[in-house]
């Protein structure tokens, strides 16, 4: 029997799976607030996590409160609940993202339910994939999977691939005379003996191996540090890559593109693929108008995937739910 959703349990039950998002540089720049009279939870962009430097307009923000609402979601429809869900409900508390009120009278989505084992499941990996293609029906089902969220999916033709390649390149270069993003991995990546106690940022551990070739998308967040022990690994030189996009590029398509990018990823985890996220290129505003397929009707790339068949990846440390949660 699903749990009341006015019962302090059940809420911490479901923002512990909302938490379990990816965020850039593993931020986690939400806050919850479980208003019991309403058996509703509201979700709210918590500024003190943003990445200044590397996401002044906030947009890699929204889509990791939007990964986070849609784990939220995924979480209600296993306990058996409804989730009605609004975004940006008052324009006058602008932090304030989402509100999802819980009820045991509708139908929970199944095929939402069906993706909560993946939601522990699911890392960055950022660990060599194996040369085997995705099949075509596995491919489908995750196009289907960012439209049912209001976004789309693409896989680019191998022409495409080689320009976003050559962007992480160049932005790549470019990050190596630029401090201010240096300052942002340094602030976020965590090494040594912070790395045992972190509850946020990318520790030492899921740093993965130092790419020695290949050329798949994966960001170093070691930088030019030297870490002991840390091996070195030939990448893919033909990654598979996906585009997550919408057709506008505002707060709501970017929570939209959030819900679609965890949906994906989780899809992909219960299929057994390895997922990783790069949005390196895309931070830059003139590299990211030419990520877009010209001849789709795309608008705008928020989120570059990588997926494939190697090892999952390590957890990442997340923040206790007390952190987080609020219960009024």
């Amino acid at each position: 029997m699903p749990t009341r959703p006015d019962d302090r349990t059940h809420a911490t039950a479901l923002v512990a799976a909302a938490v379990a998002a990816p965020s850039m540089h593993n931020a986690q720049p939400w806050r919850f607030r479980h208003l019991r009279a309403d058996h509703a939870l509201e979700l709210r962009a918590d500024l003190d996590r943003a990445i200044k430097r590397t996401d002044p307009d906030h947009r890699a923000l929204h889509l990791g409160c939007g990964a986070a609402l849609l784990n939220l979601r995924v979480a209600a429809a296993h306990f058996g609940q409804g989730a009605d869900t609004r975004l940006l409900p008052d324009p006058a508390v602008p932090l304030l993202l989402a509100t999802v009120r819980l009820t045991d009278t509708d139908p929970p989505d199944r095929d939402l339910a069906a993706l909560f084992p993946s939601v522990s499941r699911r890392h960055t990996s950022r660990h060599p994939f194996q040369d085997k293609p995705i099949p075509g029906d596995v491919k489908a089902a995750l196009c289907d999977a960012a439209e049912r969220e209001g976004a789309r999916l693409l896989f680019p033709a191998p022409w495409h691939v080689a320009s976003l390649l050559d962007h992480v390149r160049d932005v790549e270069g470019r990050d190596m005379v630029d401090p201010d993003r240096s300052e942002d991995v340094r602030q976020w990546t965590r090494t040594g003996a912070e790395a045992a106690e972190a509850v946020d940022g990318i520790p030492e551990d899921a740093f993965g191996p130092r790419r020695r070739g290949g050329r798949a998308p994966v960001r170093d967040f070691a930088g030019r540090r030297a870490m002991a022990g840390r091996p070195a690994a030939d990448f893919e030189n033909a990654p598979q890559l996906a585009l997550l996009g919408t057709t506008h590029d505002r707060p709501e398509q970017w929570l939209r593109a959030g819900q679609a990018m965890e949906r994906v990823l989780l899809l992909a985890t219960h299929h057994g693929l390895a997922t990783s996220l790069t949005s390196h290129s895309l931070e830059r505003h003139d590299l990211r108008e030419l990520a877009r397929d010209p001849g789709s009707a795309m608008g705008f790339v928020q989120m570059v995937l990588r997926l494939g068949y190697g090892p999952p990846g390590s957890a990442t440390p997340r923040r206790p739910v007390r952190d987080v949660l609020e219960i009024v």
